[in-house]
């Protein structure tokens, strides 16, 4: 187990108070990152049906998924052999069977058929048959949405996950010092990539631990596709007079640190030079309003009032919550820094100040991976956010 079974125990209690509240007997849970957040579960198997279970009448989780993946509940969670269900063969992508099936026959079992069930209905991983099977097979329960449940108990993290998301940052900000190492005219953007990832999964000499694959994948692009925010490495070569935007993350035990920043081969335009210092500028205001007792709104309107001062646009948000994440993404999908968005800060709480600013025909990024803290906030990384030039 990666973290303590007391820590498991105190996440699960948290979900039961949360179910009693939103009157639901079962929660059916299909995220990965929500799976390992209860069980501990960690495996590439979320392309297949799989999920985790929490009835109000038992103590344990119940997590179910593909027969030859049970082991990997067996390895990773803490779970007893009863409440580790394997679901055969015969039903992974095998029309018209289906492993939620499998499921329904589970719930009648347990005499659950008439319960109030919640299912994580915007979850990327329920699919519409997923929900279809449960309907279908169990018509006289009573299904409701419970999306994000579990996300906001994740909300406020704990010391021991702040410690991972510490060890990511070691490794992100080695994984960019390889970004500014290696990005040199004429060199391609995979062989830059292939680098940067060297460095997030296995460390360097400075950094001597060993990371895991992300949640996003790298994201490196440079001229005008550094217009657009999330276009990835390809074979196409650096030039001069172009700048480069980099988005990472450094993950220890599925815990993400992101961090981005700009590269610039040659004399940059003014305009890029004066963007990023605004940018900087309104970073900083950002995280100098980020508190305990403050609102996203209130970063955001920090953040906004410096663009607006020097007459810059950004229509979209300036930061997420991040921390325990599954491909396709890293975020965790709870707080959003923008206007009008009144969720509270609170000790321990970590977001993405994603500071992007794409433009028609070039674009650069500055980010920071924040924890607030008793009195304030403080940076997962300590990384230079000026220009990179080469």
């Amino acid at each position: 187990m990666i973290f303590t079974k007391e820590e498991y125990s105190s996440r699960l209690e948290k979900v039961k108070k949360k179910m009693s509240e939103k009157d639901l007997d079962i929660l059916v849970i299909s995220d990965p990152s929500n799976m390992n957040y209860l069980t501990g579960y960690d495996g590439w198997s979320f392309y297949v049906p799989q999920g985790v279970i929490v009835a109000l009448d038992k103590d344990e989780p119940i997590w179910f998924g593909r027969k030859q993946d049970s082991n990997g509940a067996r390895i990773t969670t803490f779970l007893k052999e009863e409440n580790i269900l394997g679901y055969p063969e015969s039903l992974i992508q095998s029309p018209p069977s289906h492993p939620y099936d499998y499921l329904a026959n589970y719930i009648h079992n347990n005499k659950w058929e008439k319960k109030n069930i919640g299912v994580e209905m915007d979850s990327y991983y329920y699919t519409a048959e997923n929900h279809n099977r449960l309907i279908t097979k169990c018509p006289n329960a009573n299904f409701k949405d419970g999306h994000l449940l579990v996300n906001w108990i994740r909300y406020i993290k704990s010391d021991a996950e702040i410690a991972f998301m510490q060890e990511g940052a070691k490794l992100v900000q080695a994984g960019m010092q390889t970004a500014y190492n290696e990005i040199k005219p004429g060199v391609k953007q995979s062989y830059v990539a292939g680098k940067i990832q060297q460095t997030l999964l296995a460390g360097n000499d400075q950094v001597q631990i060993g990371g895991e694959y992300s949640g996003l994948n790298i994201i490196l692009a440079s001229g005008k596709s550094a217009s657009a925010s999330h276009l990835t490495p390809t074979d196409k070569k650096f030039k001069e007079n172009e700048g480069t935007i980099i988005e990472l993350g450094g993950v220890k035990h599925r815990y993400h640190c992101a961090l981005s920043r700009t590269v610039y081969i040659g004399k940059p335009d003014s305009k890029i030079d004066e963007t990023l210092k605004i940018t900087n500028e309104g970073v900083e205001k950002a995280i100098e309003n980020t508190k305990p007792g403050n609102t996203c709104h209130d970063v955001a309107v920090a953040f906004w009032s410096v663009l607006e001062k020097y007459g810059l646009e950004k229509e979209s948000r300036c930061g997420y919550s991040i921390g325990l994440g599954y491909p396709p993404d890293w975020g965790e999908h709870t707080l959003s820094i923008r206007k009008n968005e009144k969720t509270v800060l609170y000790p321990n709480v970590t977001y993405h100040l994603m500071a992007g600013m794409w433009m028609d025909t070039w674009g650069l990024e500055i980010s920071e991976s924040i924890r607030v803290t008793e009195n304030g906030c403080e940076l997962f990384c300590d990384f230079p956010r000026s220009l990179h030039l080469v």
